[in-house]
């Protein structure tokens, strides 16, 4: 392969294209002009010697902590200084050094998660680039993963870090991992406020049992409502049946007994005692045909008032599929009372967003998300900035959570903006009592980005930094919160109300446009 040599540029090119046409003028000029020269480049190299050199900033380094690490709860990437921080409940556990986006595909600051991961990710998007130990925070295409670190800015938008540390760090992660995007060097710093989720010891302990107890119910319930759907359709085919056999038993009577009006007629009529004896005869064949019809039809008329209503059966499968809705609720909002919440309160839309990792795998990766939580929040002076906050519970204490304070955009600071903020005490009394480890409350003045959908926790993204290779991507869905009716299992093989989905043209696989 043959290599380009370098155009030098910039006052290099300058100043040796100046110093070459001085060296002729000087051989045209003789012994003094070149004894003038020599002078002039001596003080010019004392003069280059003299001055100070500015240092070049030290490149962060790969390092763990002196002690034993527990699980990475949060990632912290500094795009000023390039260099991503894992912490686990003690306090930080890895740093290595990064390679976060170039201009105009600068790597978005905010607020992000794991949302699936990859061993041997080759990119979609970039001509099969190998992505090492990916793991994806977004679904259009920001990830961490392995790559090469020539110590700046390198990237298309994702954080590379060195081949090694990806590897070692890849299976000590987990899908809901929060990765913050920071544009300074932030840290966490421990955190305690009135607003922070409290727990009670009690429900905790509580949990695990009735979550299997309301899963139970919720599976007697499904199988009840199946056993009404039979019935009512099987109430209804009868119902049909015995209609149809009804309808043409009282045509046969209708017949019988327009016969026998004939044969009397007929009887009626005759003068001769052999038309007398024919019409006698027909008009018992007649009579006999009617007392015939006229069992049938009573028989069946019985038969059918015997037979469940199908109206009646239409109402028990309504009210089974009611038992089943609600037991399913039930059970989903036990069961993800033993997992982790995550918060975010918006100052951009007014209102507050619960998720919860229902841990369901969705077929084309990721797992999915439960937010069927969303209200309006009270903000005091919501025309004022409030900054984006993340507030996590890193570890059980005898008081319930200890908490840290992680500020990346300070418009206000973290204890200011938990004191703007009302929480609806529904809220808190739903997922407080129970709120472990991980669990998070973010606050940021910006909106959800469009890249928050039902296999994300929260994405946010600072509108305040640059974001060329956020926006250079297109959003793999729509944002995606709570009203939409579209149905998805939540876990327990239960269809949900729920609104996600991609929105992609008629005919296009969303699954292969992700990077």
């Amino acid at each position: 392969m043959q290599t380009r040599a370098r155009i030098p540029t910039g006052h290099g090119m300058v100043n040796r294209f100046t110093t070459a046409r001085s060296t002729v003028a000087v051989q045209r000029r003789g012994p003094a002009a070149i004894v003038t020269l020599a002078a002039v480049v001596a003080l010019t190299a004392t003069a280059a010697d003299a001055a100070p050199k500015q240092a070049r900033p030290a490149q962060p380094q790969e390092a763990a902590a002196p002690r034993e690490a527990g699980e990475p709860i949060m990632a912290i990437v500094s795009i000023k200084t390039q260099q991503v921080t894992f912490y686990d409940a003690e306090g930080w556990i890895l740093r290595a050094p990064v390679s976060t986006g170039i201009k105009d595909r600068e790597t978005p600051a905010g607020v992000f998660a794991v949302v699936d991961k990859e061993v041997d990710h080759r990119s979609n998007m970039y001509d099969d680039a190998w992505m090492p130990h990916m793991q994806r925070i977004t679904w259009n295409g920001i990830a961490l993963h392995g790559g090469p670190l020539p110590g700046y800015a390198a990237s298309h938008g994702c954080v590379r870090m060195p081949f090694r540390f990806a590897d070692r760090l890849y299976n000590k992660t987990r899908i809901g991992m929060r990765v913050i995007i920071a544009p300074d060097d932030p840290a966490p710093v421990d955190f305690s406020h009135p607003a922070l989720l409290v727990p009670k010891a009690e429900a905790i302990a509580a949990a695990p049992a009735r979550a299997e107890t309301l899963a139970r119910e919720a599976t007697e319930a499904a199988k009840a409502a199946d056993e009404a759907k039979k019935s009512a359709a099987a109430a209804v085919r009868e119902t049909a049946s015995l209609a149809a056999s009804l309808r043409k038993l009282t045509s046969i009577k209708a017949r019988a007994d327009a016969e026998l009006a004939s044969a009397d007629k007929a009887l009626a009529a005759a003068k001769t005692d052999q038309a007398k004896a024919q019409a006698e005869e027909r008009r018992q064949k007649a009579a006999s045909k009617v007392e015939e019809a006229g069992k049938l039809l009573n028989s069946a008329t019985a038969d059918a008032k015997s037979k469940p209503d199908a109206a009646a059966a239409k109402e028990a499968l309504k009210t089974a599929e009611a038992r089943k809705a609600a037991g399913a609720k039930a059970a989903l909002d036990a069961k993800l009372a033993v997992v982790p919440v995550s918060i975010y309160i918006s100052r951009a839309t007014q209102k507050l967003y619960v998720r919860r990792n229902t841990h369901k795998r969705w077929p084309d990766g990721g797992e999915v998300f439960d937010f069927s939580i969303e209200v309006p929040i009270t903000i005091r002076n919501p025309e004022k900035r409030i900054g984006t906050h993340v507030f996590t519970a890193m570890a059980r204490t005898d008081a319930g959570l200890r908490w840290t304070a992680v500020t990346i955009d300070d418009a206000d600071d973290a204890k200011n903006a938990l004191d703007r903020i009302t929480i609806p005490q529904d809220v808190i009394d739903r997922i407080g009592p129970t709120a472990l480890p991980r669990s998070s409350i973010i606050v940021s003045d910006e909106p959800l980005s469009a890249e928050t959908n039902y296999r994300t926790e929260f994405v946010a993204v600072l509108s305040n930094q640059p974001q060329g290779g956020f926006i250079t991507r297109e959003p793999s869905t729509e944002a995606l919160l709570a009203g939409d009716n579209v149905r998805y299992d939540n876990g327990f093989g239960f269809p949900f109300q729920r609104n996600w989905g991609p929105r992609w043209p008629a005919g296009q696989d969303y699954r292969w446009r992700r990077w």
